[in-house]
C-alpha cells in the first residue's frame, strides 16, 4: 500500500475528533472519504500531512513511518495536500504560485513541471501573469491543484475541491481529477459532494463523528441504502 493509516486518534483539546480509524490507499487508486460537516474528514488529511498529531497509532507512506515528520519533509517524500479553501498566495501571480509548489525540486526540473501543469490546466497558462487573488473560485482551485502537482507527488490529497463552486465548475474539477488519475496520480479525496466523489472513486470510506462506519468500492457505496439516505438524497 502507498498509504496506511493505522489506529489514529486525534483530539482538539478535550474533543475527540478522530476515533481509532484505519484505512489504506494503494498506488494508482482514487480513494474518497465522505461524510457530513464535522465528521473528521479534513482533520484526517491534516493528520496525515503532519499539521495535526495523533495520540496513538502510526501512518506509513511508501513503506516509511511519517507520523513524526514535519509537513515540509512529507512534501519531499512525495505527499502533497491541497487544503480546504484553496489557500493560494493571493498577491503572487499564477506562475509565482506554481513555482512555490516546486520548492522541493531541483532547479532544472521546474520548467518541465510548469509546462506539464499548463498542459493539464490550460486556463492557468492563459492567466500565468495574473495575480492569483483576482482569479475566480474555480481558477483558484485549479491553481491550488497545479501548485501541489509541481512537487511531483506520489499521492495528491484534495480537501473539498468542489466547495463553493457552481455546478458546471464542479464537473470541470472532477473531470480534471479523473484525467490526473488516468495520467497515473494516486488521489485521496475528501468531499462533501458524495455523489460526485463516489462516481470517480475506486474505493470509499464513510466517516461519521470521527468513526469509519462503512467502506467498499465507490460503486458499492453509491448503491448502499444507508449512503443514499444520508448523503445522496435517496
Amino acid at each position: 500500500m502507498l498509504l496506511e493509516v493505522n489506529n489514529i486518534n486525534v483530539y482538539y483539546g478535550a474533543i475527540h475528533a478522530i476515533k481509532d480509524i484505519s484505512f489504506s490507499v494503494a498506488e494508482g487508486e482514487i480513494v474518497t472519504l465522505i461524510g457530513a460537516n464535522g465528521a473528521g474528514k479534513s482533520t484526517t488529511l491534516q493528520t496525515i500531512s503532519g499539521l495535526l498529531r495523533s495520540k496513538t497509532g502510526d501512518i506509513q507512506f511508501d513503506g516509511k513511518p511519517i507520523h513524526h515528520m514535519a509537513p515540509h519533509a512529507m512534501v519531499k517524500e512525495g505527499l502533497a495536500h491541497v487544503p480546504e479553501g484553496r489557500r493560494v498566495f493571493q498577491q503572487m501571480t499564477v506562475e509565482e504560485n506554481l513555482e512555490m509548489g516546486a520548492f522541493t525540486q531541483p532547479g532544472p526540473a521546474v520548467a518541465p513541471a510548469l509546462e506539464q501543469v499548463y498542459e493539464q490546466f490550460p486556463r492557468l497558462k492563459e492567466r500565468r501573469s495574473q495575480v492569483a487573488g483576482t482569479l475566480s473560485g474555480g481558477e483558484q482551485q485549479m491553481l491550488a491543484m497545479g501548485r501541489a502537482l509541481m512537487s511531483r507527488p506520489k499521492l495528491l490529497m484534495l480537501d473539498e475541491p468542489s466547495m463553493g463552486l457552481a455546478p458546471i465548475l464542479v464537473e470541470q474539477i472532477f473531470d480534471i481529477i479523473q484525467s490526473l488519475h488516468k495520467a497515473g496520480t494516486t488521489i485521496l479525496l475528501v468531499e462533501q459532494n458524495a455523489q460526485m466523489a463516489l462516481s470517480v472513486a475506486d474505493r470509499a470510506y464513510v466517516l461519521e463523528t470521527g468513526h469509519i462506519t462503512l467502506s467498499g468500492t465507490g460503486a458499492e457505496l453509491a448503491e448502499s441504502d444507508q449512503v443514499k439516505k444520508a448523503y445522496l438524497g435517496g
